[in-house]
């Protein structure tokens, strides 16, 4: 098991920034890829961003070049730094680990952007 834990959340006028974290702990060994994806009310939980074990990493073109992910691996955590925040981009971020063929899920962290 991969336990996944959502930190970083909050409320954040539009063009403001946050940064959110995913602390992965358990049976980490082989984790093949973390990423981040949203759900906003009503809607269908979407893909953000994805890193590879190896450090490749992509984006929704909703995002790029606003988001960045990134990951520190002394801390078993992966980061969304999020910029120029826009009030679309307000929904309950998760976090997630593929461990094939296996996919773990956090909690989620709320993001709110306000106009």
């Amino acid at each position: 098991q991969v336990h996944l834990v959502e930190s970083g959340g909050g409320l954040v006028q539009a063009g403001g920034s946050l940064r959110l974290s995913c602390a992965a702990s358990g049976n980490i060994f082989s984790i093949n890829s973390m990423g981040w994806y949203r759900q906003a009310p009503g809607k269908e939980r979407e893909f953000v961003a994805r890193i590879e074990w190896y450090g490749s990493t992509n984006y929704a073109d909703s995002v790029k070049g606003r988001f960045t992910i990134s990951r520190d691996n002394t801390k078993n955590t992966v980061y969304l730094q999020m910029n120029s925040l826009k009030p679309e981009d307000t929904a309950m971020y998760f976090c997630n680990a593929r461990k094939y063929p296996t996919t773990f899920w956090g909690q989620g962290t709320q993001v709110t952007v306000s106009s």
